[in-house]
């Protein structure tokens, strides 16, 4: 069985933990819990696919991986219509995330080939 890099585990944890808060989040702000406002449907599908990733990032899914990156790559462009004080934050998220979910070992236990064989 393969190791799961540190960088994986940490991303992992922290995708789900924003899931849930945003979920949290989202239902405080609710004016009403039914019927549902459509804006809390939508935070609730959203942020279950933000944990939904975090749970399969750890279990190894390459295809979390690059929902991960979609994911909050959608919140980059969602934040641009809302918060534009905080594009350059979310932005510098997204390229962390890169980072870390591109690194070598990172990518050899999503493809299932050692890490030597990338660096050559």
């Amino acid at each position: 069985m393969k190791r799961r890099p540190i960088a994986v585990t940490v991303l992992g944890w922290l995708m789900m933990a924003a899931g849930v808060f945003g979920i949290a989040r989202g239902f405080t702000g609710a004016k009403t819990l039914w019927p549902p406002e459509q804006d809390l449907i939508w935070i609730v599908i959203v942020d279950a696919i933000g944990i939904g990733c975090g749970v399969f990032l750890l279990r190894g899914k390459n295809w979390a991986r690059w929902l991960t990156l979609a994911w909050v790559g959608g919140h980059v462009v969602i934040v641009s219509f809302f918060m534009r004080q905080m594009i350059l934050v979310h932005a510098v998220i997204f390229v962390l995330i890169v980072a870390l979910l591109f690194r070598g070992d990172v990518r050899a236990y999503f493809g299932g080939y050692d890490e030597a064989s990338i660096r050559r």
